[in-house]
């Protein structure tokens, strides 16, 4: 095992993006026509007339969840003007990581977590810091004690999966009836958390009901977790390979580090539409209530629009990457995650002169037959 190609993540799609434009793979029997050229999956993404993310609850994640929940969730599986509707009454919520109360609660809880970290000779990245740094982070999403970290925890990386890949209906159970417990414990006793927000919220002339604060919910524990520890575990591995680049951040720089890291990392691979009718999509046919996926990963490293696509430049300034989605479906988790890494990788540059990998596992997406890195089950390393 070649240690030090651990933060090397090659373009899996190149060919085929380049030749073909789009890639079909079958999904538990429910056909994915993957598009993967950045201007296709801009098109799509901004055409919720045809494309359609308001379709069976769970159809349009890939791999598809409809076989472990039949809730929706909100905003993301809707479409406007009701996904607009509800994301209006988000955006302030979500955007409170750009407050500076909220920046030094995160600056002190990944301080606290570094400082833990720094007292062992060794430690594994993935369970030991990328996970415990996205869990007690939430606390301060939901504006919940950071205690309720440990909960988190105990479920590990992803909140649908377990053994590998499959998706896990019970482990999925564990999640709704925690929300459930959650929603019931704000309706007796309401306080300044997310779940009680919610419910007292004035929304059309009346206040959300229980089904739509727990969609909200649900997104809220799924969409960022493996996606956020993807991000910090990738991050880590790539200045444990390239620690002259350390010297490089600062407050000015970090900006623009972050966003490189998210395009050439692109933690989340794909996610998916329904077709509303007939159409075609880059020459393919597409029809009516078929499934198309637009692959951030493979538009991240499009060559038509991004010079050296497959190296990490640190300063790139023109940076039109597609990690938190396009149009009025951008991920609502974007200043959190946002945040989460500056004030990583500024804390990093400060206390971490040198990071050694010892050993990894690498965390391997199939998607037909291409195979995609997408991050790691194992990353140990000694500071």
């Amino acid at each position: 095992m070649d240690i030090n190609k651990a933060s090397i993540f090659t373009d899996a799609f190149a060919d085929l993006r380049k030749k073909e434009g789009v890639y079909e793979i079958d999904d538990q029997n429910d056909p994915v026509l993957m598009l993967l050229r950045h201007s296709d999956i801009k098109e799509t993404a901004k055409n919720y007339q045809t494309f359609s993310s308001e379709a069976t609850p769970g159809r349009i994640v890939v791999p598809s969840e409809v076989n472990i929940r039949d809730m929706r969730q909100i905003p993301f599986e809707l479409d406007p003007p009701s996904h607009t509707a509800y994301r209006e009454l988000l955006n302030q919520w979500f955007k409170r990581p750009l407050n500076e109360d909220y920046k030094a609660a995160l600056e002190l809880l990944i301080s606290d977590l570094i400082a833990e970290l720094k007292t062992k000779k060794t430690f594994e990245v993935v369970t030991d810091f990328a996970l415990v740094l996205q869990s007690r982070a939430l606390t301060l999403l939901l504006n919940v004690p950071v205690e309720e970290a440990e909960t988190w925890i105990s479920w590990g990386t992803h909140v649908f999966r377990s053994e590998g890949e499959a998706l896990d209906a019970n482990k999925a159970n564990v999640l709704y009836d925690y929300i459930d417990l959650q929603i019931e414990k704000a309706t007796k006793n309401p306080g300044q958390d997310l779940y009680s927000v919610l419910l007292n919220t004035d929304f059309e002339g009346r206040k959300l009901n229980k089904e739509e604060v727990k969609g909200i919910l649900v997104l809220t524990f799924a969409g960022g977790r493996d996606t956020i520890i993807n991000a910090v575990t990738n991050a880590i591995s790539y200045f444990a390979a390239n620690k002259n680049h350390f010297e490089g951040i600062n407050e000015k720089s970090v900006v623009f580090a972050v966003e490189e890291l998210l395009r050439y990392f692109s933690p989340l691979t794909h996610m998916g539409r329904v077709v509303k009718e007939d159409t075609q999509v880059c020459e393919n046919m597409a029809k009516a209530d078929s499934r198309v996926s637009l692959c951030w990963a493979s538009a991240n490293r499009d060559e038509t629009v991004f010079e050296n696509p497959n190296e990490v430049q640190l300063d790139r300034k023109k940076n039109p990457h597609l990690s938190f989605g396009f149009g009025h479906h951008l991920c609502l988790g974007a200043t959190h995650t946002r945040q989460i890494l500056k004030i990583l990788l500024l804390q990093m540059a400060e206390k971490f002169s040198d990071i050694k990998v010892i050993s990894h596992k690498e965390n391997i997406e199939l998607w037909g037959d291409v195979e995609r890195k997408v991050g790691f089950h194992e990353l140990k390393v000694s500071l």
